[in-house]
């Protein structure tokens, strides 16, 4: 797991390009802090810049930026190719394909530099090409690749997006890196605002690829190539994606050419699938540990881990002191009967507030998912025994495990009621709304027939999921959300679940986890983000996932031949913080001074919007800890980190 940086700058010589280089690097030490590495080719103005964290082959051999032994290629890579070896293995077996001198050799047999992924990424290409490589690895990340031949460069980026790559042209330089932070250390970067962006992030909560906070400066959408010509350098022009895997297609698929067994078959074929991709990505030279919140996920992860090994899997939870929102009995449960080093720590207050003015610098780009707090701060308990940790990431979205899917699936099925006169109905209500009670239920009940009237089941998620679904973002101008559209499926749950894996997943969940994790140097790995996982799921049919409102049915199973269903059986909770309550106390002079940062004539904000949504709160009037925790986190950055 590292940092990855660079750019094309036609014309810079080769000092300045190795200054600039060196101060892209820098932000993003904490993603690599044990060693670092420059390449440039001055003649095309092209520098890559690599910042290691040390995980397979922590040799010199495994130093990047690294050159392919036929001297075609250079690469800086950040991620892990969990099939490596069988890769090298496959490459090995036809060695009359391969370009000599490919390998050192000695006088008897070809022999490999190193043992690193990397390395055999690059003979891979060599050899397959890049699409076919890219095909054939299970894996997680993100790469550019120079090619000497050609002259172009080429980034790419894992089919579900667990690691970051962001990219575009600024002034005359095409700059990519895998934080903001790095892009803006070049001093042509712009870094002008972008608010449809914004406006999108004030209504999710974060921002959907390919957008990002700039303009002019994309996410790479996960499972595409891109590559850059000469001549697109010449033109400042950016090519289109390629895509080599698509999760709409392989939904699509799934749906054409259903599992056809029973559901212990499912079962059993799930087991198979999760067990061999627990065992792949529990393969490191550093110490692996696990998340464990005692949920679904986790649980079967740590489970395979444990059942693979005579060693005890070293586990790591948080708890809350508010035991409303307290999982770590849970964890711990589940720990004691799978024999685990179980880690517990309970987060004291002051350290959620002393981290919180840090946010916006270790997100790098406005996000407001809260659970970014306990995730930091697992992570940095689990960097003090390991350097990898697995994590139970993508059940939810892949086996329906948000309860929202069988709820969406009830409006769905209610939708005609929408053709009833609902707006005389609450016309008729309006003149009560001071009540606290009735405000709450017609507010309420405007979002329930604001839901029927969408045009599909795809429009229903995306509705649901926006915060602002029945009043204006609170920005000076009201502009458009940008976002990617998937294909709507034969159910409601399937489809948003198809939306959440494609949006929410990776723009989200995958963003909070990589920067907390990253910047306490820690990798994380997610086994149910396997693609060959996430094809199987698709295959199966609804009742297989969902069952009376419940998800995730194949995947419990899975889990209760590991422990019992009573340690596991319960509610969702999710990774809350008493997040509500500290805005209106301990956070109060935080929040203000902030707000008191806008302008009473400010040409960006709805100011006036603004203090009503903090004073609904504070009055207990409306819960809007998730929009205030948005324009919040918005203004910090505006203000702050992203100025």
């Amino acid at each position: 797991m590292c940092g990855i940086t660079g750019f094309i700058h036609p014309g810079t010589s080769p000092d300045d390009a190795l200054v600039r280089l060196q101060a892209m690097l820098a932000p993003i030490y904490h993603r690599g802090p044990d060693d670092a590495g420059t390449w440039v080719d001055a003649k095309y103005g092209m520098a890559l810049g690599h910042r290691r964290l040390s995980i397979v082959d922590l040799s010199p051999a495994g130093h990047q930026p690294m050159t392919s032994a036929c001297g075609r290629y250079v690469i800086v890579f950040n991620g892990e190719i969990y099939n490596h070896q069988e890769l090298r293995r496959s490459v090995l077996m036809h060695p009359s394909a391969l370009p000599e001198p490919l390998f050192e050799t000695d006088q008897s047999t070809r022999v490999w530099r190193g043992h690193s992924d990397t390395e055999t990424l690059l003979a891979c290409f060599t050899v397959l090409g890049i699409e076919r490589t890219l095909q054939a690895t299970v894996g997680m990340f993100a790469l550019a690749l120079w090619d000497n031949q050609n002259h172009t460069l080429t980034l790419a980026r894992d089919r579900i997006g667990e690691k970051p790559l962001y990219y575009g042209w600024q002034d005359n330089a095409f700059l990519f890196g895998s934080e903001l932070k790095a892009l803006r250390a070049h001093p042509a970067f712009v870094g002008q605002m972008n608010w449809h962006a914004a406006s999108s992030f004030l209504r999710l909560n974060y921002i959907p690829a390919p957008s990002s906070i700039y303009q002019n400066v994309f996410k790479l959408v996960p499972g595409t190539v891109l590559t850059l010509t000469q001549n697109h350098i010449r033109q400042k022009t950016l090519p289109s994606l390629v895509p080599y895997w698509s999760l709409a297609n392989a939904a699509i698929q799934g749906q054409e050419n259903p599992f056809k067994g029973s559901f212990n078959d499912a079962v059993d074929s799930l087991e198979v699938l999760v067990r061999q991709a627990v065992q792949l990505q529990s393969v490191a030279d550093v110490p692996v540990g696990a998340f464990l919140s005692g949920g679904i996920d986790s649980s079967t992860v740590v489970a395979m881990m444990q059942s693979a090994t005579t060693s005890k899997v070293t586990t790591f939870s948080i708890g809350m002191p508010d035991a409303k929102m307290d999982e770590s009995m849970h964890a711990a449960a589940v720990a004691r009967h799978l024999g685990t080093n179980h880690v517990e720590h309970i987060i004291q207050p002051r350290e959620a507030l002393d981290l919180i003015p840090r946010l916006s610098e270790i997100w790098d780009e406005p996000f407001a998912d809260s659970s970014q707090i306990p995730t930091y701060l697992v992570s940095h308990l689990a960097r003090q025994k390991v350097t990898v940790a697995l994590s139970g990431d993508g059940g939810d979205e892949f086996f329906l495990g948000y309860s929202q899917y069988s709820f969406y699936q009830k409006l769905w099925r209610m939708r005609h009621l929408g053709k009833l006169p609902w707006n005389a109905a609450f016309d008729l209500m309006a003149p009560y709304s001071n009540s606290k009670p009735i405000s709450a239920v017609l507010r309420k009940s405007k979002s329930v027939v604001s839901a029927w009237y969408q045009p599909n089941s795809q429009a229903l998620a995306r509705h649901w999921f926006d915060r602002y679904r029945q009043t204006d973002v609170p920005l000076a101008e009201q502009i458009g959300v940008n976002m990617l559209d998937f294909p709507v499926l034969t159910d409601v749950a399937s489809t948003a679940g198809l939306w959440d894996a494609g949006t929410y997943l990776p723009d989200d969940i995958m963003v909070k986890v990589d920067r907390a994790a990253m910047s306490n140097g820690l990798e994380t790995r997610a086994p149910l983000l396997d693609h060959r996982i996430i094809e199987f799921a698709y295959k199966l049919p609804l009742n297989y996932k969902m069952s009376k409102g419940v998800g995730k049915k194949v995947l419990r199973e899975v889990l209760y031949r590991q422990v019992p269903r009573q340690i596991v059986d319960r509610k969702k909770m999710g990774f809350s913080i008493p997040l509500a309550a500290w805005l209106k106390n301990e956070l109060r002079p935080w929040v203000e001074s902030n707000l008191n940062r806008i302008s009473t004539n400010s040409e960006i904000y709805n100011k006036e919007e603004i203090i009503q949504i903090w004073k609904d709160h504070l009055s207990g009037r409306r819960d809007n800890t998730e929009k205030l925790w948005s324009i919040i986190m918005l203004i910090e950055f505006t203000e702050g980190a992203g100025k």
